[in-house]
């Protein structure tokens, strides 16, 4: 992977023209590695929670990116371990196409035991980052990367977080921009949580298995077609 080729684009060349809300937090650039038609089309969901998640958190994350992948969505995660990975992975099982939006520069490895999953992702689907090769892993890369990845898909689906967890911020940040947030049913009516009842008082939905065909059927998509994403010069 340090050696792969990759190329330089902004925010605008995928989404076309931002409006306010969507450039104040948006990255300059992004570095892309492997399939950059993925990001020409939508729908694009994101699958995040945990990454210390329950086995049963990471079940309903794989099932979830199947799902997804059955209705020709793209799935989105972060590459981290816990539902990210499982997200990923259930993509991949799936024969479906991912993207994983990384918070380290794209010849870095973080967690290491996902360098494998990472190469695959590179050379068959697609890695995006904000950050440079070079540029210093650090803590607060990660709320970037969540928020960088809010403005790049459609949808925000929360499988499984607790009272601090760092995936709350997309959620936050999904919501500001206007993208839909889902919580699963099982996030939201766990009674030892109180952000879901916060996050659904201003405009976060429950997923559920009597609710997931129609609203997989209704998601709106950014992109259709932007006519190719040219590299920066």
């Amino acid at each position: 992977m340090a050696d792969a080729e990759y190329v330089t684009v902004t925010p605008a060349d995928v989404l076309g023209p931002l409006n306010e809300v969507e450039a104040k937090f948006a990255p300059e650039h992004l570095y892309l590695s492997g399939d950059r038609e993925l990001l020409r089309y939508g729908p694009r969901v994101s699958i995040v929670g945990s990454r210390r998640a329950s086995d049963e958190g990471l079940k309903r994350a794989g099932q979830l990116a199947r799902s997804l992948v059955q209705h020709h969505i793209t799935v989105v995660s972060g590459l981290a371990a816990g539902i990210d990975r499982a997200a990923h992975l259930g993509a991949l099982e799936a024969e479906g196409r991912t993207i994983a939006v990384l918070g380290t520069p794209l010849d870095e490895y973080y967690p290491r035991e996902n360098r494998d999953l990472q190469d695959e992702i590179a050379a068959e689907h697609l890695l995006v980052s904000q950050f440079p090769s070079g540029y210093p892993s650090m803590p607060k890369n990660f709320p970037m990367r969540n928020r960088t990845m809010a403005l790049l898909t459609d949808a925000t689906v929360i499988v499984e977080a607790g009272e601090k967890s760092g995936t709350l911020h997309q959620g936050w940040e999904a919501l500001r921009l206007g993208r839909l947030v889902f919580l699963l049913e099982s996030v939201a009516q766990n009674p030892d949580l109180t952000w879901p009842t916060e996050m659904i008082s201003y405009g976060a939905q429950v997923l559920s298995r009597s609710n997931l065909e129609l609203v997989i059927e209704n998601l709106p998509a950014m992109t259709d077609d932007l006519g190719g994403i040219a590299p920066e010069a």
